[in-house]
């Protein structure tokens, strides 16, 4: 897994949507600073889907690589316009980026 990599994949697929930094605000989706550990749909000051807040799922390794890969299958009724990395070494390089924001 590479960081670098991770934060080119960021930058060119996901930054248009999402913020990383702690403290700063939300776009077209939520900021996620803090993701791992956390329920899904409950950062603060977002208004997520009733099928993200019912979900079940708290953010870890294997849930975020799965849910990157198809988003829409993953959690059926998100928001989430994106349509997945298909590259396993694409989702793992990200996951290790969004460990270190």
């Amino acid at each position: 897994m590479s960081v670098a990599k991770g934060a080119k994949i960021f930058k060119t697929k996901c930054a248009q949507c999402h913020t990383v930094e702690a403290g700063a605000g939300h776009k077209q989706g939520p900021n996620l600073h803090g993701l791992f550990g956390r329920v899904a749909g409950t950062g603060a000051g977002y208004a997520y889907t009733d099928a993200n807040k019912s979900s079940g799922i708290t953010w870890d390794d294997d849930h975020l690589f799965k849910y990157l890969e198809n988003p829409k299958k993953y959690i059926k009724g998100t928001k989430m316009i994106f349509a997945g990395l298909k590259k396993p070494s694409d989702r793992q390089d990200l996951i290790a980026y969004l460990k270190e924001s």
